[in-house]
């Protein structure tokens, strides 16, 4: 596993992670961007604050990430199982594939 030492925020962080040196470059560079952009919105707020602010925007992007992941997951679900049934393709489905973007207009419904 390899290990990173870097400068974040004024903060030198020694740490080791699976993530490769781009996936951490990219992270770092987006916590500094989004802190960047909610300090100058709040001047007067402590660094802390502006952290809490940060980790807070940062956790609500991923409980969104996460939640469209699952409803992503669901529909590819049911769209193996009516593959793997041999059921033709209701309108529910077709809904869920022109949603996924596997399906163009085009396509006629069996």
């Amino acid at each position: 596993m390899p290990e990173y030492n870097l400068n974040v925020l004024g903060l030198d962080l020694s740490f080791r992670a699976e993530a490769s040196p781009d996936q951490v470059e990219q992270a770092r560079l987006l916590l500094e961007s989004r802190f960047e952009k909610l300090r100058q919105h709040g001047r007067l707020f402590s660094k802390e604050k502006l952290l809490t602010f940060l980790a807070l925007g940062l956790a609500d992007d991923l409980v969104q990430a996460n939640t469209q992941l699952r409803e992503y997951n669901s529909r590819v679900q049911a769209l193996l199982d009516n593959i793997s049934s041999g059921a033709s393709v209701s309108e529910e489905s077709q809904e869920s594939y022109d949603c996924l973007g596997i399906l163009d207009r085009e396509t006629p419904h069996s």
